[in-house]
């Protein structure tokens, strides 16, 4: 029959599983399913509603917004902000590879915060990396990425860019102030354990010594009496 003792011993090495521990699953994978939609959404009214081309007054070529602020159409043959012009495929196959990093990380996450940052990066990644895709006419990835914003001391940009900014600066932001260098994620060497509990039934100290010196009973004051 075993101890308490033998019961704690056995018990030790188990982390605890509750609602805090749990990989929050269903957060990032919301937030990345309604970034990809919503940045495809967005472009194909660019398209639409947008003529490329320098804007000119009484033109649909750009929209003007609120100062400087407007919609001008852009295809971009390479990466965020209109720039690496001819690497768009390496670009997109980083972009591809950062992705599925991310998105497993946001999965195992146990941090509501990290795991929509990070679902936030790779919705980001993968809209600009749908573009390539669907756009392909000399290649894989040969597709040129849609931009639309543009602030006119800025680089044109679009909502995939915008997830990608944010959500880094952020996930930077919080690692400034969070202790935990494992950010949540299950696996890591900060992962809970239970602790092993005292027994208050036994006569005899956990985690004494196996051999030598003999433990002194809770009642030895009542027997000396």
């Amino acid at each position: 029959m075993r101890s308490p003792q033998d019961v704690d011993v056995l018990n030790i090495d188990k982390p605890i599983v509750n609602e805090t521990t749990r990989p929050l699953r269903a957060v990032p994978i919301t937030v990345f399913v309604v970034l990809v939609l919503f940045d495809q959404a967005t472009k194909m009214w660019a398209e639409a509603r947008l003529d490329p081309g320098a804007c000119v007054a009484g033109g649909n070529g750009c929209v003007d917004l609120i100062g400087s602020l407007r919609f001008n159409l852009v295809y971009n043959p390479g990466a965020a902000f209109s720039t690496g012009a001819g690497l768009g495929p390496l670009f997109g196959i980083l972009a591809i590879i950062m992705s599925v990093v991310l998105g497993t990380l946001a999965l195992r996450s146990t941090d509501r915060v990290v795991a929509v940052l990070m679902a936030m990066i790779a919705a980001g990644a993968i809209g600009n990396v749908t573009d390539r895709v669907l756009r392909a006419d000399d290649g894989p990835l040969s597709g040129k990425v849609i931009d639309f914003i543009d602030l006119q001391w800025w680089p044109v940009f679009n909502v995939a860019d915008s997830a990608v900014v944010v959500g880094v600066v952020l996930f930077i932001v919080r690692s400034l102030f969070v202790a935990d260098p494992s950010l949540g994620v299950m696996g890591a060497d900060s992962t809970s354990r239970s602790e092993p509990a005292l027994d208050t039934t036994s006569n005899e100290a956990v985690g004494a010594p196996a051999s030598g010196g003999a433990v002194a009973p809770k009642n030895a004051a009542l027997d000396d009496a």
